[in-house]
């Protein structure tokens, strides 16, 4: 016997021996590895998290990749359920910035971001864009800013929950323009971008993933983008920037990041790192990706160290951002 199993429990010496098999033979034939979403069908995570799934499935022998959408509670109903699943590598989580802002904005929070999770490597970064229903008076952000000031108490913001991507950019534009509107919060994206389509809402800061096909067809008007520069992407490439508008230091970008269960063996953390780093050079996932206004992931926070010191940091910068604003999701 391995000495080292001299000392432990013949249960114990099971788990060992379980997981060193489930290393060995990840990913495991005829079992389906489920990437948790934790937002709703149809939103922009949940559109990176497909493309995610294809482009993993063959650098890891062809198995299924299904996507699991578990929404609810600025994202941390999805990021429990990882956090609960046995860590043998076949339930992973695809979470983007709601991962800094959790530790803050959930209140009793049943985990801790940065150690109940094995960090696979970051995937995209996606800039935002501030959009408005088609039928708003202003053409441009000079023109929309007039118009906000001049209908103070009377503007709709539009978000897809507390705690989504678009309700942290609208309490930025809020704080910048020191101008108070009334926050809608939505059971996902795609039901916001219904409202504002159909001009029940007047604007909404959101991710290019979700906003450029809309931009594009003309079913919205853009006024700006939250980058320090201008995209390249085609339908975006001619929008000014928040600052270039004048909003001084505004820079909101939405990363997504790929997480298994704390314990779940290295040897399949690494294949898992492996097979991400081949979908990141996937000339189709690129392409898909680029084609919705976001930067693929080609530095070292591909890497998994790397990836959890920049969570880290991104969780020192909202913590005092959503304190300031007294916001929760329960």
């Amino acid at each position: 016997m391995n000495p080292l199993f001299k000392s432990l429990t013949p249960l114990a010496v099971l788990a060992a021996v379980t997981l060193g098999a489930q290393a060995a033979d990840f990913p495991i034939k005829d079992r389906p590895i489920t990437i948790v979403v934790p937002f709703t069908a149809g939103g922009p995570t949940d559109r990176v998290a497909r493309d995610l799934a294809e482009a993993m499935r063959k650098p890891l022998g062809g198995i299924p990749i299904v996507v699991d959408n578990a929404a609810g509670a600025g994202g941390s109903i999805g990021a429990n359920k990882v956090a609960k699943a046995t860590a043998d590598g076949h339930t992973l989580l695809l979470h983007h910035i709601g991962m800094a802002t959790m530790p803050t904005l959930v209140r009793n929070i049943p985990f801790k971001v940065e150690s109940d999770f094995e960090y696979l490597g970051m995937v995209n970064d996606v800039p935002m864009t501030l959009i408005g229903r088609p039928s708003l008076p202003a053409n441009n952000f000079a023109e929309l800013r007039s118009w906000l000031e001049t209908n103070k108490g009377k503007v709709n913001l539009a978000n897809a929950g507390v705690g989504a991507a678009s309700h942290l950019c609208g309490l930025l534009l809020m704080n910048a323009l020191k101008i108070d509107m009334t926050t809608v919060p939505y059971k996902g994206t795609a039901p916001a971008m219904t409202d504002i389509i159909g001009g029940q809402v007047d604007l909404m800061c959101d991710q290019t993933t979700n906003t450029t096909s809309q931009i594009e067809a003309k079913k919205v008007k853009a006024y700006a983008v939250t980058t320090p520069k201008r995209l390249t992407t085609p339908a975006l490439k001619d929008l000014p920037t928040l600052q270039e508008a004048g909003l001084k230091d505004f820079q909101v970008t939405i990363f997504h990041g790929l997480y298994a269960p704390k314990g779940t063996p290295a040897d399949v953390q690494k294949k898992l790192n492996d097979a991400l780093k081949v979908a990141l050079k996937d000339p189709d996932f690129i392409k898909k990706q680029e084609g919705l206004g976001a930067v693929v992931v080609n530095d070292k926070r591909m890497e998994p160290a790397e990836h959890k010191k920049f969570v880290a940091a991104e969780i020192a910068k909202w913590s005092p951002i959503i304190k300031a604003a007294g916001v929760y999701a329960d």
